[in-house]
């Protein structure tokens, strides 16, 4: 065993480079010796060129203060990557693309046949008194019935190296201009890397969605122009906004940029008005469209819901989506497969106690100190509670919230995530991680190759969110 892992100490939970025998995997030998021939020393110089080149490169991501002040942040990313082999790679893919399907056929039943609720599968009443649900997406499928164009699929490791499902991410996801952007810094500052291991390509990744905003479009157009609808600069996700755009080769544009005159969407250029045939929306379903929805809104375009309604503009991802983005419909997601694909899933899930069940919510108050609390509309780490790690004041105070609106919460067993070496002020340590591939959805649907991985940067925590502290690797899917 080489030195630098002697110190290295990971208990009760799976480590992806050590083994329970403590010795190294299979796909971590090459990258154990890179590491242990650098030193400590070098290392933290090829950490300072990569804080050096995101700084260069503009990667960054904004926070709001307590007070409500803007805080612009560079983009953590740490040196040392996850790794996974390709093999188990495509089982999980496989799973990832089994569920974005079974959930886009949900979406679609609905707001049109109904099916699922006749057959008693999921309570209606838990979708339609969803803050999510719209009403106003009745009786209307968008083309080839993929309504979450776009989803991050959140996946956990746990104690057997197992992946599960965390969470499904089916409105806006963000995240995949940080998956790029790591594999192109990773390149420049740690080339060795990807001369050693045969690691799959993510960049196709624009390209694809351009072809995926192309396939949504309504009526065929023998040269269609298209655009990212940003709510402006101070949106904690604009840097993704922007380089999609970039990438894309397409218009970056905000509400005051576009207009709908006869049911079409235009947008405002120095040569006149210019008609636009697919949006890809990084607003709220709420925000979109002032004439239908919050009528305050100045981030929408008035009258853009009835032009997408009418198959004059595709919207990517289309309004009403979020149906199926409830952390309560997720306990009822391998119910869906079952019911829609007539399959098993081929991923499993965090088991989930829904408090809106008197039995479910008998059992999270009696044990709430060991589990996690979520709100079912939460997004970004908001609003939830680790029991173990939470203080009686914090559970009380939950346990009261719980009780008002059962409704409005989940529970789960705290699953201990995997852990992966992370350069820190101690050296090289295990600190815990998820990962968020991407699915797009047309035509047909396509997968990234790994995904986003968030990485906990202090010691026990599982806190991976970047607004609260968290960082990110770069994820190789390698041959060997």
């Amino acid at each position: 065993m080489p030195n630098m892992w002697k110190k290295y100490v990971s208990d009760k939970t799976y480590d992806e480079y050590l083994n329970s025998d403590n010795k190294l995997r299979r796909q971590a030998i090459i990258i154990s010796h890179i590491l242990e021939r650098h030193g400590i020393k070098k290392l933290n110089e090829i950490e300072k060129n990569c804080a050096s080149t995101i700084n260069a490169r503009g990667i960054n991501f904004r926070v709001y203060s307590s007070g409500k002040k803007i805080q612009e942040k560079k983009w953590p990313l740490d040196i040392i990557p996850r790794i996974i082999l390709k093999k188990d790679w495509s089982k999980v893919s496989k799973g990832i693309l089994q569920r974005v399907k079974a959930l886009n056929l949900f979406i679609d039943d609905v707001y049109n046949e109904k099916k699922i609720f006749k057959e008693n599968i999921v309570p209606k009443d838990l979708v339609f008194k969803s803050q999510f649900y719209l009403k106003e997406c009745e009786g209307f499928s968008p083309k080839y019935k993929a309504w979450s164009n776009i989803s991050g699929i959140d996946l956990i490791r746990n104690i057997h190296g197992e992946f599960l499902v965390l969470e499904d991410n089916l409105r806006v996801p963000s995240g995949i201009s940080y998956m790029l952007e790591n594999r192109m810094v990773m390149r420049d500052v740690f080339p060795e890397l990807f001369t050693r291991y045969k690691v799959s390509s993510v960049h196709q990744y624009p390209n694809k969605l351009y072809h995926c905003m192309l396939e949504c479009i309504p009526r065929k157009n023998k040269n269609p122009h298209m655009c990212v609808l940003t709510p402006g600069r101070n949106n904690s996700a604009y840097f993704e906004h922007r380089f999609l755009s970039e990438q894309m080769g397409i218009a970056l544009a905000e509400g005051k940029d576009l207009f709908v005159e006869k049911d079409f969407l235009y947008m405002k250029t120095v040569k006149g008005p210019l008609k636009v045939d697919c949006i890809y929306r990084r607003i709220d379903d709420n925000f979109l469209d002032p004439k239908v929805f919050y009528k305050h809104s100045l981030l929408g375009v008035p009258g853009l819901f009835k032009s997408w309604r009418k198959g004059n503009v595709g919207i990517v991802n289309a309004p009403g989506t979020g149906v199926a983005d409830d952390k309560a419909i997720y306990s009822y997601v391998d119910k869906m497969i079952k019911f829609y694909l007539d399959e098993e899933p081929k991923l499993k899930q965090v088991q989930t106690f829904l408090c809106r069940k008197k039995r479910h919510l008998n059992h999270v108050i009696d044990n709430i100190s060991k589990l996690v609390i979520k709100p079912t509309n939460g997004s970004g780490g908001n609003g939830i509670m680790i029991g173990p790690k939470s203080s009686k004041k914090e559970r009380d105070k939950m346990k009261t919230k719980i009780k008002s609106n059962p409704d409005g919460y989940i529970a789960q067993p705290l699953e201990i995530l995997s852990t992966t070496p992370t350069i820190s002020a101690e050296g090289i340590q295990p600190r815990h991680l998820d990962l968020r591939p991407f699915v797009l959805t047309g035509r047909t649907s396509w997968i990234t190759t790994g995904g986003l991985t968030r990485v906990a940067l202090k010691k026990g925590s599982t806190i991976v969110n970047s607004s609260q502290g968290g960082g990110s690797k770069d994820t190789l899917v390698i041959e060997r």
